[in-house]
């Protein structure tokens, strides 16, 4: 059909024309754009997936960005505590170089004190001014806060993980299946115990009072041999004063009582003057000063001792060889004496007034109350009285070997333990706590400590724990002794703390118990041999970082960082602040426990640096390699979906063009057709 009104042939050209300029046209905003999307209705479904993927990979972005922080708050932290350690060295050397006392001078000691001072300066310096970006790192700011301070069987605690999420708090609950122990050995190989005693026997001394009750004599007879009645007579009326002695010499007159009275300072004085009676008897001495008047009085005194027994109240070497005296001073009251005993010098000292008599009643209630390790009994009753008298004031006694647990022969030992060991000689007959103390004396380098009770002595680990053992080695023992054969055993090795942490078994070293799970790392130390189970909450603080894309839980870690200033960073023995001057650790005052608190306190800062080393490495930059992955993967599914093919968007240009060329031709062509209608009409 021939027609000029409408044209299909015209239609169908424009309209493969219009295809094929939409067609140019986003193959050149493709090619311009590099995108394969650039806007929905190139790919409705690409470009939700794109912009989910463009949204995980800012997230992701910011993820690395925020452990690449971390990374550098964590390693400017490790940078002071570096330090830290490095003062905590030079502070090591200078306690051991303090502690040799026998060649250095005590300016040289106080200047080391000085350094040491200057050094724990400087560490509380490092702990309030390391920051990062405005924030403190190691001044416990960023430690955890939580109720085990109102535990009392907790001694310390280091929280270095937990995740408290959306609840605000974590609840731990401590179960304590068995408690530490130390390492022990009991040898029982000793002569059988008794209650060590010694005896002491002083002049018996004899009251005489007036028949008138106006005043008192007390009479001590000079030997506690001579066992002669000696008699004492006042008589008054008789012409002469004076005092004489019977033919017997066993009569002892004082005379002439006049009106006005003998006083009984001079009776005292008249017999002590009285060659004659020297020998005799050692003094009269006055109790009451009132006169003797108007009346006769007769007394009959017999020499004989005076014993007072001191018994050790446990049985056993521990109160053997104790050497027992007696002394006299004006400023202890007669009626309370006074007894002191000396474990380290194994000395008992008896005090009483020099010139008062004193009750031995008196004496035995002073025991009781001065020296309670013992108890007296008194053999006689009466009153003794020193007054300078050489017998009483140069009494002594000795407990001696009285308490038994003695070694039945020679015995020579090596005794081991975890920090060194030590051979020991011992002579038969040597006592159980003399056995103790030398091991005692050593128990620092040795990790071996000893004890006794009755004739069994126990030797102990220092420590506690897996770690602590005792070993005991006889090398030779005679062959009376029985040393080798009552040994419990030769070797035994402590036991760690057995516990759960909200169910989850703790691992255990000595007393300390300690968990590491992805929601709560921690370290407590309980008190020593403690069984009590206890629980507490943990209510916040850490340092929070945000280490995945997406703010959940799981995506974060919480981690804690203790104070590191003197008074905080401590050890078993005690805190690093104790060896400042004045403090009970400063190295004029006890080197030893110094130096086992700054090794306490290093290896501590050690554990923190190795914990915030470890946290490096093992979640910070694990996660920055991870999410880089992460980041490549999802760049390359969203490039997939979203980027433009620069070769097919080539062809697809180089298409349209030839289409739009050949569409203008063939419209050109399908415009020309109805001209052909004329060639019909001429």
């Amino acid at each position: 059909m021939t027609r000029i009104n409408t044209n299909v042939s015209s239609l169908m050209a424009q309209k493969t024309l219009a295809r094929s300029n939409a067609s140019l046209q986003q193959a050149l905003t493709r090619l311009s754009t590099g995108l394969r999307i650039n806007s929905g209705k190139d790919d409705p479904a690409g470009l939700i997936a794109s912009e989910a993927l463009r949204s995980d990979m800012i997230s992701v972005e910011r993820a690395i960005s925020n452990s690449q922080r971390a990374n550098q708050m964590i390693a400017t932290a490790d940078s002071a505590l570096g330090e830290v350690s490095s003062l905590l060295n030079d502070i090591r050397g200078l306690v051991t170089e303090a502690a040799n006392e026998g060649a250095l001078s005590d300016d040289q000691i106080a200047a080391n004190q000085l350094q040491i001072d200057a050094s724990l300066a400087a560490i509380n310096r490092i702990a309030q001014m390391t920051s990062f970006q405005g924030r403190n790192l190691v001044d416990g700011s960023l430690d955890f806060l939580s109720t085990a301070g109102t535990v009392s069987t907790i001694e310390d605690i280091a929280i270095e993980q937990a995740s408290i999420g959306s609840s605000g708090l974590v609840a731990v609950d401590v179960d304590i299946a068995a408690a530490a122990a130390k390492a022990e050995i009991t040898d029982d190989g000793f002569t059988a115990a008794d209650a060590a005693n010694a005896t002491l026997d002083f002049a018996y001394s004899a009251l005489m009072e007036s028949a008138a009750g106006l005043g008192e004599l007390v009479i001590t007879a000079k030997s506690l041999t001579d066992t002669t009645a000696y008699t004492l007579t006042l008589t008054d009326g008789v012409a002469d004063t004076g005092i004489t002695s019977g033919a017997a010499t066993d009569i002892i007159y004082v005379d002439d009582f006049t009106t006005g009275g003998i006083t009984t300072d001079e009776i005292v004085d008249a017999i002590n003057d009285e060659a004659g009676l020297k020998d005799l008897v050692s003094a009269f001495t006055k109790v009451a000063a009132a006169d003797w008047a108007g009346a006769d009085d007769t007394n009959t005194v017999t020499a004989e001792a005076t014993t007072l027994t001191i018994t050790a109240q446990t049985d056993g070497a521990a109160y053997n060889n104790v050497a027992i005296s007696l002394a006299t001073s004006s400023a202890v009251p007669a009626t309370t004496p006074t007894v002191d005993y000396d474990s380290t010098l194994n000395t008992l000292l008896i005090t009483v007034h020099d010139d008062d008599a004193t009750d031995l009643s008196s004496i035995v209630t002073a025991f009781t109350t001065d020296a309670s390790q013992f108890v007296a009994v008194a053999g006689l009753t009466g009153s003794l009285c020193i007054n300078g008298g050489e017998v009483d004031v140069d009494e002594t006694g000795n407990t001696g070997t009285s308490g038994g647990a003695l070694l039945n022969d020679d015995l020579v030992v090596q005794i081991s333990g975890s920090k060194g060991m030590e051979v020991f000689s011992f002579e038969s007959g040597t006592g159980a706590n003399m056995v103790v103390a030398a091991v005692n004396l050593v128990s620092d380098a040795t990790g071996v400590e000893a004890s006794v009770s009755g004739s069994t002595i126990t030797l102990n680990s220092t420590k506690y724990g897996s770690n602590a053992y005792v070993e005991v080695d006889v090398i030779s023992e005679g062959t009376s002794g029985t040393f080798t054969s009552q040994l419990s055993t030769t070797r035994d090795t402590g036991e760690d703390i057995d516990a759960t942490v909200n169910g989850i078994a703790a691992s255990g070293d000595g007393n300390e118990l300690s968990i590491n799970t992805s929601t709560l790392a921690m370290s407590i130390l309980v008190s020593e041999g403690s069984s009590t189970n206890f629980d507490f909450n943990i209510t916040g603080g850490g340092a929070l970082f945000q280490l995945g894309p997406d703010v959940v839980t799981n995506q974060q870690a919480r981690l804690g960082i203790q104070s590191v200033n003197t008074a905080k960073l401590r050890g078993e023995s005690g805190r690093l602040y104790e060896l400042g001057s004045g403090e009970s650790a400063a190295v004029a005052t006890d080197a030893s426990t110094a130096a086992l608190i700054v090794d306490e306190v290093i290896a501590d800062v050690t554990s923190l640096r190795g914990r915030l080393g470890a946290f490096q490495k093992t979640t910070l930059d694990t996660n920055i390699r991870s999410l880089s992955d992460t980041l490549e993967n999802l760049t390359d599914a969203e490039s997939m979906i979203r980027d433009a093919d620069f070769a097919a968007e080539s062809a697809a240009l180089t298409r349209s063009q030839i289409l739009i060329q050949s569409g203008i031709s063939v419209l050109a062509i399908a415009n020309s057709n109805p001209q052909n209608v004329l060639a019909l009409l001429r």
